[in-house]
C-alpha cells in the first residue's frame, strides 16, 4: 500500500504547482516548450557554469492515471508540466528554483551549505511589535506585484498552443491564492462540459505534504520580499476554541458593526479584495481565474450549518487523531477509515476514525465555521486565517507518531519539485 501512496502523491504533485516565471511566459519559450532561464549569478541557464543545475528533459511517470480521472489530454495539469514545457532546470545539491538560484528548505548562504532552523510560533506568543510586523508583511505581499511570477489567464489551447501567451501580473499574496485555486479547480472539458470531481491537493494522501510545501514556499517568498530571513507563519491553536478568538481587530479582524459578513473597518484586512471565488462563472465561460478583484473578504464565523459542523475541534479530537497508527488507509480518499490523513483533514469522525460524509470535522470544520471566503475550497486562501489554520494543521501532523511516512512522502515531493522546478518557487 505504501507504493500506492507514493504514486498517488507523485501524480498529484505533478499538477499541483502552477505559477509561471516571467522569463518563461513568452511565445518563444512556450512554443519551444523550454523553461531554463539563466541564473543571475553567472548568466548561464540554470546556473550550469556554477554547478547549480542544468537544462534537462522532464521525466514523467509511465504509470496510468487512476479511475478517479477518466480523461486523457483534456487538462493542462495532466503530466505536469509537459503541456507547457518538456525541458526545465534540474537543480543539483541544495539548490532549487526555476533557475536553480535559490536554496532548498533548511539551507542558506551563498552556496546553500549553511543549515538553518526556523520555528513557527503561536500567534498569541508574539509581542505586539512582532504581531504588527506580521500583519504589515501580509499587507505588503497583498499589494506588491510579483517581480518573478505571472499567472496564465487561459488554457494552453486558448493560447493557440503557446503562440498567443495569455498571462497576467499578480501580487505576491494573490499568487498563492491563485495556486490554491488552480490545484483544486474543476476540469474544463469544452463547450459547457465540466468535470467537478477533481482536486489535486485534497481528499488524498498528498493533502498534508502539498499544504506543507505551500506554506514553505509562501514563507520563502515573504523572506525574499522583506529581507527577513527569519520570517515564519505563526499558527492558531484552535483546540477547544468556543469561537473565533482571533477574529478581533487586534488580530485577524472583527465583525463589521453594520454587516456581520464583512470585517470591521478597524481591521488590517477590511480593505482587502478577494480573487478566484467565482467558480461557476469561470466554468460557464470555460475560463480560468485571471486575478481580477471580486469584492471584499467575507467572514461570518459561527453562523454556519451546525448540522454539518456542530463544534470546533477539541484537544481530545487531536489526541485521537494522533493515536491512529496508519498515515493512510483503505481507499486513500475521503471514504478512508482509520486514516490519520483523512481524520485530520476532516472527512472521518475524530472520535472513531470512521469516515462520515455527513460531518465536517478537524481541518474542514475550521473552514466551514468561518462561513465565508474560507468556506470555499478554491478561494479559501484569500482569508489570512487560512495561513494560521494550516500552520497548526502542519504542526499536528509533525507530532504524529508515524510522521516518518509523511516525511518520506514530503521528501518525494521535494524530489519531484526539483524535476519540475521551472514552475515552482525557490
Amino acid at each position: 500500500m505504501f507504493l500506492a501512496v507514493l504514486y498517488c502523491l507523485l501524480w498529484s504533485f505533478q499538477i499541483s504547482s502552477a505559477h509561471f516565471p516571467r522569463a518563461c511566459a513568452s511565445s518563444k519559450n512556450l512554443m519551444a516548450k523550454e523553461c531554463c532561464p539563466p541564473w543571475t549569478g553567472d548568466g548561464s541557464p540554470c546556473g550550469q557554469l556554477s554547478g547549480r543545475g542544468s537544462c534537462q528533459d522532464i521525466l514523467l511517470s509511465n504509470a496510468p492515471s487512476g479511475p478517479q480521472f477518466p480523461f486523457k489530454g483534456v487538462d493542462d495539469r495532466e503530466s505536469w508540466p509537459s503541456v507547457f514545457y518538456n525541458r526545465t532546470c534540474q537543480c543539483s545539491g541544495n539548490f532549487m528554483g526555476f533557475n536553480c538560484g535559490n536554496c532548498k528548505f533548511g539551507f542558506g548562504g551563498s552556496n546553500c551549505t549553511e543549515k538553518r532552523l526556523l520555528i513557527r510560533r503561536n500567534i498569541y506568543d508574539l509581542s505586539v511589535p512582532e504581531k504588527n510586523k506580521f500583519f504589515a508583511y501580509l499587507n505588503l505581499a497583498k499589494h506588491t506585484v510579483s517581480p518573478v511570477y505571472v499567472i496564465p489567464t487561459g488554457t494552453y489551447d486558448q493560447m493557440n498552443n503557446g503562440s498567443t501567451p495569455l498571462f497576467n501580473d499578480i501580487t505576491i499574496y494573490d499568487l498563492f491564492v491563485w495556486m490554491h485555486y488552480y490545484v483544486s479547480r474543476d476540469t474544463l472539458l469544452g463547450g459547457s462540459e465540466i468535470w467537478r470531481d477533481v482536486d489535486f491537493a485534497h481528499e488524498a494522501p498528498g493533502f498534508l505534504p502539498w499544504h506543507r510545501l505551500f506554506l514553505l514556499l509562501w514563507e520563502q517568498e515573504i523572506q525574499e520580499l522583506t529581507g527577513d530571513e527569519n520570517f515564519t507563519i505563526p499558527y492558531w491553536d484552535w483546540r477547544d476554541a468556543e469561537n473565533c478568538d482571533i477574529c478581533t481587530d487586534e488580530y485577524l479582524g472583527g465583525r463589521h458593526p453594520e454587516n456581520p459578513n464583512l470585517l470591521s473597518p478597524a481591521s488590517f484586512f477590511s480593505s482587502w479584495q478577494i480573487i478566484c471565488s467565482r467558480s461557476e462563472e469561470y466554468n460557464s465561460r470555460q475560463a480560468l481565474c485571471d486575478g481580477t478583484p471580486e469584492g471584499p473578504l467575507i467572514r461570518n464565523p459561527g453562523n454556519h450549518d451546525k448540522t454539518q459542523t456542530p463544534r470546533l475541534p477539541s484537544s481530545a479530537d487531536v489526541e485521537f487523531c494522533l493515536s491512529l497508527t496508519q498515515y493512510e488507509a483503505g481507499s486513500m480518499d475521503r471514504t478512508a477509515n482509520f486514516s490519520f490523513r483523512n481524520t485530520l483533514e476532516g472527512f472521518a469522525n475524530p472520535l472513531t476514525g470512521i469516515a462520515d460524509s455527513s460531518q465536517s470535522t478537524m481541518h474542514n470544520a475550521l473552514h466551514i465555521y468561518m462561513n465565508g471566503t474560507m468556506s470555499q475550497v478554491q478561494g479559501s486562501a484569500n482569508d489570512p486565517i487560512f495561513l494560521l489554520h494550516h500552520a497548526f494543521v502542519d504542526r499536528v501532523q509533525y507530532f504524529h507518531r508515524h510522521s516518518n511516512v509523511l516525511e518520506m512522502l514530503f521528501n518525494l515531493l521535494i524530489f519531484e519539485m526539483d524535476k519540475y522546478s521551472s514552475l515552482i518557487s525557490q
